[in-house]
């Protein structure tokens, strides 16, 4: 024997198991906003933009040299990261941190077919980012001539302290969002699993659905109604 369950019982479910759906629901987006608020270190964001351009005499614009610079920027993105880079950053700052824990927080992105690109630093402390983004870029201005001989690279934009930094991780809204889903999804799950698990009859209903007889009649509960005088 098949059971097949109607749109009827799940609405039945649902509106019998709210409470325990909506409790659920809240319980996770209490923990996520907690977890996100109180225990997750904020972290924060800066970065600079570097260009990668051959410096020449005059106005002619070599399309074969944008190409070549372009490329580089590939070998770059290797070199910024490296001991050669961010040893001397380490030493000019006086970091309390290894060199694997430093080339963690940088994160190097280029568009295509673009002579720039941008150098991120995270860190929990905002005016701590700023210092490595521009000691790195500035560094990296620097040592690039001796490493690869060329004279190619200039800083577009220093990174700024903000007079308010907002942290880009956590993100409690998005935390809170993802809870409350999971927590509904859970609710649900865990009140239609109640309701399999439930065999007792309770109504007419149960008694033609779960034994296939037919209902001849009920006797209603009577109430005793005490005449007062």
């Amino acid at each position: 024997m098949e059971e097949t369950i109607s749109i009827k019982d799940i609405f039945k479910t649902l509106k019998k198991r709210w409470k325990l759906i909506m409790l659920l629901t809240l319980v996770a987006a209490l923990i996520s906003g907690a977890i996100s608020y109180l225990l997750l270190t904020p972290v924060y964001e800066s970065s600079t933009q570097i260009l990668v351009n051959q410096k020449k005499t005059d106005n002619l614009l070599d399309s074969n040299q944008i190409r070549s610079n372009i490329d580089m920027i590939n070998t770059y993105s290797v070199i910024i990261k490296s001991p050669a880079i961010l040893d001397k950053v380490i030493d000019e700052l006086e970091l309390d941190q290894s060199l694997e824990q430093l080339s963690e927080k940088i994160t190097i992105n280029s568009q295509e077919n673009s002579q720039v690109f941008t150098l991120t630093v995270q860190d929990s402390n905002p005016i701590k980012a700023v210092k490595i983004a521009n000691a790195v870029s500035g560094t990296f201005q620097k040592e690039i001539k001796n490493i690869m001989n060329v004279d190619n690279v200039s800083v577009l934009a220093k990174a700024e302290i903000k007079e308010d930094p907002t942290p880009v991780k956590p993100n409690p809204v998005l935390n809170i969002a993802i809870a409350v889903v999971v927590g509904l999804m859970a609710g649900v799950g865990l009140a239609f699993l109640l309701e399999y698990m439930d065999n007792t009859i309770k109504d007419e209903d149960d008694i033609e659905r779960l034994l296939e007889l037919p209902i001849l009649g009920s006797i209603q509960k009577i109430t005793q109604v005490h005449n007062k005088g």
